[in-house]
């Protein structure tokens, strides 16, 4: 078969041959112009250069020429004959040489041009610390904690406090005295108004990881951090158990370690400690926070016997401590609980402070608050204590002095019945209702739906304690159902709160459970376990539950506790000082048991025949230590144990007489308490 080039005539392969040489010229061009390629000096260059001026056209078919400028520069044209620099372009080629016009009639805005603009993305933490430090520094500069309390909360992102606690104490860290102070008094006046407990702890927790880092700029930064941490547990926005949960989490060798290891040793343990550390960077009052609770019990004390509110407003503001108002309002309302008849004048002291704007909304909801934590405790004491403590929550909400927002940020504002009571039967009966038919069922939303329909949000530990004690005396199938429950409750049905108190309900009642299921503890420990492991409850939930169940709060048994009690009493007697027995038995952490330091000492004083243990209560109860509950308790305990006194003690009801008199006329004993 012939070649493809027999269909070709003469004329075509001449044509063909010149447009080759045609594009070997163009080529040639092209790689002398470009600055990248080598520039041998041949004599085919020369040639393909002179072609420039000798161009062969073959008949019929246009050769492009290869334009050169004036100054000696090769020009190459642009494809569809557009140009290069310095030509026109193509007939319709428009750019570069028109503009949007936004005032003419036809203006699209569609045919503006696009421009991506590059622009970094903002992290909210860092924009956070640029925040809170301006607003550190303004405190440093005016002292308003107000000022820093209402800023901390407009710009709000509590997630982040933390980081405002970290920021605060170390700038402070490398200042003088008089910021490390104001340091202090502001974390107190934020402290559960604004930042939570929790937040608190985990500031500090950040401080005690950074403490080698800050050990570098601040030589003395393991000392100043200590006393920080003191000064937290001082002034009670730290719990003391802090220091034992920090030091689990850190290495041994670490700085943060060490500042635990000071705090404890250098500050806390030290005779007059809190006084120690109050007064180390100068104070802002002046006053420990003992004296201050002292002056608060004292001028209480004397109000109810005048009945002068204008005199108490004065005194309370000449305190002088705005953002302890709290410790007032708890004061206040406890000794109301106590000693009924001053009820009416404590309603008309706190609601007058209020009205005259003495105390803060925010300070009024916290006393309440405080007061609602501690109301379990209280009722041991007044068995009557919650009731009353509901009634006074009524009462402020109604006079306009305490905010009704209260009821909806309180887990205390409803009061628990009695087992008794008629409601709690009927709750009951239901609640056993819709854990069998969950059981048969398996629908967990039809159970939730069950429980929004009884509407009892304040039971909710109660159903838990029925839920497993039912699922315990049941087979495995039910105890998976019931831990699949209760996670599926925990938060949007059921608080953390609620679970611990639930647990709490469980443990409690332990004993009786037993006698019907057999190996009621570990199945139990199981659920507490399983419900760890879901996330129902935290580590730290457990050491919570069991220090409510079986050491008051403090981790300790109740042997431990007397033994500790005979032991400070002791050294009193044998020569210590009032103030350091009352910090001894303040830090005992336990005032629903202050009853046995009573009953102990009467008995110290009976044996020893030495009445100084008389001027130790008097001292407890000047500064409200041992409240006049517990003082008639302990005096009742040794009335209960005379008989088996005397024969230790021959005189013993002789002496017992004349410490109800002389406790009488001091005013420390309810008027329920009789001689022998």
């Amino acid at each position: 078969m012939a070649s493809g080039e027999g269909f070709l005539t003469e004329g075509q392969r001449e044509m063909l041959k010149i447009a080759s040489q045609n594009a070997e010229v163009m080529s040639s061009l092209s790689l002398a112009s470009s600055p990248k390629s080598p520039r041998p000096k041949s004599s085919g260059q020369k040639s393909s250069l002179l072609s420039e001026h000798h161009h062969v056209k073959a008949p019929g078919v246009a050769v492009r020429h290869v334009r050169r400028s004036h100054s000696g520069k090769t020009i190459r044209l642009k494809k569809d004959g557009a140009g290069g620099k310095g030509t026109w372009g193509k007939l319709l080629d428009t750019d570069g040489e028109s503009f949007i016009d936004r005032n003419d009639p036809n203006y699209d805005s569609g045919e503006e041009p696009y421009e991506l603009v590059g622009s970094t993305v903002s992290d909210p933490l860092d924009d956070y610390k640029k925040a809170v430090a301006s607003i550190i520094e303004e405190y440093f500069s005016t002292g308003d904690v107000e000022v820093a309390s209402s800023d901390l909360k407009e710009l709000g992102s509590s997630e982040y406090h933390p980081y405002f606690i970290k920021r605060l104490v170390s700038m402070a860290m490398d200042r003088h005295n008089k910021e490390k102070e104001m340091s202090s008094v502001l974390l107190s006046a934020l402290y559960a108004d604004v930042i939570d407990a929790a937040r608190i702890g985990q500031g500090f927790f950040m401080l005690l990881e950074s403490a080698d880092d800050l050990a570098v700029d601040i030589l003395d930064a393991v000392d100043v951090l200590a006393l920080f941490v003191a000064r937290a547990v001082v002034d009670d926005i730290l719990p003391p158990i802090f220091i034992t949960r920090a030091r689990k989490m850190l290495p041994e060798a670490s700085k943060g370690f060490e500042v635990l290891q000071t705090a404890e040793k250098s500050y806390l343990s030290a005779p007059h400690h809190a006084e120690l550390v109050e007064r180390r960077w100068g104070g802002s009052t002046h006053l420990t926070v003992d004296e201050v609770k002292k002056k608060i019990a004292d001028l209480l004390r004397e109000y109810v016997g005048s009945g002068d509110t204008c005199e108490a407003c004065r005194c309370i503001r000449q305190l002088g401590v705005p953002f302890f108002h709290h410790e007032v309002v708890k004061r206040a309302l406890i000794l109301s609980m106590e000693t009924q008849t001053a009820e009416p004048l404590i309603v008309k002291l706190l609601k007058e402070a209020a009205d005259e704007g003495l105390f803060s909304t925010s300070q009024m909801m916290k006393g309440f608050a405080r007061l609602a934590e501690s109301v379990d405790d209280l009722a041991l004491d007044i068995p009557s204590a919650k009731d009353m403590f509901q009634s006074l929550v009524s009462q402020a909400i109604s006079g306009g002095w305490l905010d009704p927002s209260y009821l909806k940020s309180s887990d205390e504002d409803e009061v628990k019945p009695n087992n008794n009571d008629e409601k709690l039967r009927r709750y009951k009966e239901e609640a056993v209702s819709i854990i069998h038919e969950y059981f048969l069922s398996d629908d967990i939303p039809e159970l939730i739906r069950s429980l929004q329909d009884l509407a009892k949000p304040e039971y909710n530990p109660i159903f838990l304690k029925k839920l497993i004690t039912l699922a315990m005396d049941r087979k495995n199938r039910e105890k998976e159902m019931a831990s699949v429950l209760l996670s599926a409750l925990h938060i949007d049905i059921i608080s953390t709160e609620d679970i611990v108190n639930g647990f709490v309900l469980l443990l409690e009642s332990a004993e009786d459970t037993a006698l019907d299921i057999l190996d009621a503890s570990n199945e139990l420990a199981f659920f507490l376990a399983r419900a760890v492991i879901d996330e129902v409850l935290a580590p730290l939930n457990l050491e919570e539950i069991a220090n409510r169940c079986w050491g008051g709060g403090t981790g300790w048994a109740v042997e431990d506790a007397k033994d500790k009690i005979q032991k400070l009493l002791e050294e009193f007697e044998s020569g210590g000082v009032v103030g350091e027995a009352c910090q001894c038995i303040r830090d005992l952490g336990m005032p629903f048991f202050n009853h046995e330091v009573v009953k102990r000492a009467l008995v110290m004083a009976m044996e020893k025949k030495n009445d100084r243990m008389l001027s130790l209560l008097q001292e407890c109860f000047g500064e409200g230590l041992i409240t006049i509950n517990q003082m008639t308790k302990g005096f009742n305990r040794i009335k209960d144990g005379l008989d088996d006194l005397a024969l230790d003690i021959p005189n013993a009801k002789d002496k017992f007489e004349v410490y109800v008199e002389h406790a009488k006329e001091r005013g420390w004993l309810l008027s329920s308490i009789a001689s022998c």
